[in-house]
């Protein structure tokens, strides 16, 4: 009895052994599979210090070129700068000289003997006055000062001086008419010199607009002014 009880504990055993090295085999050949899978797996890339990377920029080809993509960071901003210095002096000297013309139209309400010296002077005052809102506009949007420091608007192109304004006050009826048409076709003309100044040396697009549609219009009253002339 106690031979055979020997002989079944070491079947038992060698079975046993058996079984657990057949476990082992079968883990052997799974794992390299999966660890090589594992280790095929891309790693998740490591965020950038300095944020997400810019998205890449179109540039247009020449005449019969396709577009290029290139990364963001290759493309130079060459665009020009939004207004110069020159701009800056336009707006602040057209600003004044603007409003010494409303004065002038003021005057032709109780003064002029011509009735359509009077309406011309509502059109000007009409036009001219939302120009002055629209310079003024210009200059605060982009913090700068009304008025250039130390500037002398009396050597404006087409400024009237304080004397000639003197005159043109205690003039009436005919003697205001050729006073005010021949100081408003002077003042006209200045304004035209400094709008096509500007149209070669400025860079606001806005301004050239402002500016060319000042130039056309002034040239147009200079030539209705003159078809006002006392005789």
């Amino acid at each position: 009895m106690t031979v055979r009880r020997g002989r079944l504990l070491t079947v038992v055993i060698l079975i046993a052994v058996l079984a657990v090295l057949v476990v082992l085999a079968v883990r052997a050949t799974s794992d390299p599979p999966r660890r090589a899978a594992a280790s095929a797996s891309p790693t998740p890339a490591a965020p950038s210090p300095t944020g997400p990377e810019p998205p890449p920029v179109i540039v247009p080809g020449r005449p019969g070129e396709t577009a290029a993509t290139r990364p963001a960071h290759e493309v130079r901003d060459d665009s020009p700068p939004r207004y110069n210095a020159l701009d800056t002096v336009f707006v602040q000297m057209m600003i004044p000289h603007h409003q010494q013309a409303l004065e002038m139209t003021a005057l032709a309400q109780e003064r002029a003997a011509d009735p359509r010296i009077r309406a011309y002077a509502d059109r000007i005052r009409a036009g001219q006055g939302p120009e002055i809102a629209v310079l003024r506009s210009w200059l605060s949007t982009r913090g700068l000062p009304a008025s250039a420091p130390g500037h002398d608007h009396g050597g404006m192109r087409g400024m009237q001086s304080p004397e000639a304004m003197r005159q043109l006050t205690d003039a009436r009826g005919t003697e205001f008419d050729r006073l005010f048409v021949r100081m408003m076709t002077e003042h006209h003309q200045g304004a035209v010199t400094m709008a096509t100044d500007l149209l070669s040396v400025g860079l606001d697009l806005t301004l050239n607009e402002i500016a060319t549609s000042l130039a056309t219009e002034q040239a147009v009253e200079i030539a209705r002014l003159r078809e006002l002339t006392p005789p």
